[in-house]
């Protein structure tokens, strides 16, 4: 039977480091690109972390903004097509500033929270680069309700002139839509029909016009009538 010696437990002894000191060396790498994943994680998730608390904090000025935002959008009934609406303004602005629009198509209908989206895709124009500029500020002075996105330009084949497309996001809200102010010339004063409107004297009292106060009746007396002076001298004589 072989003995092994010494020479070769040396041997066995520093391979076996070797390999222990290889599979540290790798678990340790694995561990390192998992702990600067992590710190990247921790990063992204503590920079998100201070953004919406700087929402939060800013809460008060966002719900001024979104009010004053929300009046410029108009509002239309649950169920009545806007297609028509939102095309008859963007056509009127490209004519306007002399930008045609060859290809247009509306596409579905979404919904953003309270607020709608309907876009139309623009899929060929055409015109100068003096009339898109103007064309694109007309839509921007819509205020909320008028969005161009994804604006796509090249040179046209005819001279001077730019082409390209263009995709417009309609925003407006839905819901009950209020009736029309009631005319001044319509209006009825409060109170019951026909009686005069009293103006408000100091103190709060009630003044009544003089036209509209009730003429009293005169009281029958039984005092004898008294002749004219004329008819009694007419009879003594």
């Amino acid at each position: 039977m072989s003995t092994v010696s010494p020479r070769e437990k040396n041997m066995l002894l520093v391979t076996v480091v070797i390999v222990l000191y290889a599979f540290a060396a790798l678990s340790a790498k694995k561990q390192v690109a998992n702990w600067k994943t992590a710190q990247r994680v921790y990063a992204t998730a503590r920079a998100k972390l201070q953004e919406e608390n700087a929402l939060i904090a800013a809460r008060n000025e966002w719900v001024a903004r979104y009010d004053q935002v929300r009046e410029l959008m108009p509002v239309f009934p649950r169920d009545k097509d806007v297609d028509t609406h939102w095309l008859n303004i963007m056509d009127s602005a490209a004519t306007r500033n002399g930008l045609t629009i060859a290809r247009r198509q509306t596409n579905k209908e979404a919904e953003v929270g309270d607020v709608f989206e309907l876009p139309i895709d623009c899929k060929d124009w055409e015109g100068t680069l003096e009339s898109l500029v103007k064309f694109l500020y007309d839509i921007n002075k819509e205020g909320a309700m008028l969005d161009v996105r994804q604006l796509y330009v090249r040179p046209s084949n005819k001279p001077g002139l730019l082409k390209g497309s263009f995709t417009l996001y309609c925003a407006y809200m839905r819901g009950d839509v209020d009736s029309p102010p009631q005319p001044a010339s319509e209006k009825k004063p409060s109170g019951s029909e026909g009686s005069p409107v009293s103006a408000t004297g100091e103190g709060g009292a009630a003044v009544v016009p003089p036209l509209a106060q009730p003429v009293s009746e005169p009281e029958p007396t039984n005092r004898p009538a008294v002749q004219p002076p004329v008819a009694r001298a007419e009879k003594e004589s």
